[in-house]
């Protein structure tokens, strides 16, 4: 493959990953995540933060994918970090049950009464769990074939 060969290659991943960082912004943003989540945490003077850190994880993470580092912080860091990850993921998984009213759709089907804030704090634990696992025991992630 000759230098234009390689510069298109490179083009076409860098404009295929724009779409797809655009899409995953346009999809918080559209379904009002973090308005609502300022909204719950009474925080709703730092919504712009909010939205600046989340466009700074995002072109952090989409600079760093194509490279294969380490950061030899220790398992301490790996948990905090995997901490981090879950409750990020929780939020946006409880959020987004809330924003499309899966929750409330839910309690009536199953016919939950009482403990529903004990089930929305177990779906963000288990993605905390599962978030921690994944960063802090070498070799989860990786595939077996």
């Amino acid at each position: 493959m000759g230098a234009f060969g390689v510069f298109l290659c490179i083009l076409f991943g860098f404009s295929a990953g724009l779409v797809i960082s655009g899409a995953v912004f346009a999809f918080i943003a559209i379904i009002g995540i973090v308005p609502r989540l300022a909204q719950k945490t009474r925080t709703e003077n730092h919504v712009k933060l909010y939205e600046e850190a989340i466009i700074f994880g995002g072109i952090t993470g989409a600079l760093t994918l194509p490279f294969d580092f380490e950061i030899p912080a220790g398992k301490i860091f790996a948990a905090f970090f995997a901490f981090c990850v879950g409750i990020f993921y929780g939020t946006l998984a409880v959020s987004l049950a809330e924003v499309l009213d899966v929750i409330p759709i839910l309690t009536r089907r199953v016919r939950i009464q009482d403990g529903l804030s004990i089930f929305i704090i177990a779906i963000a634990a288990g993605k905390l769990f599962g978030s921690v696992l994944y960063y802090v025991i070498p070799g989860f992630f990786k595939n077996s074939f």
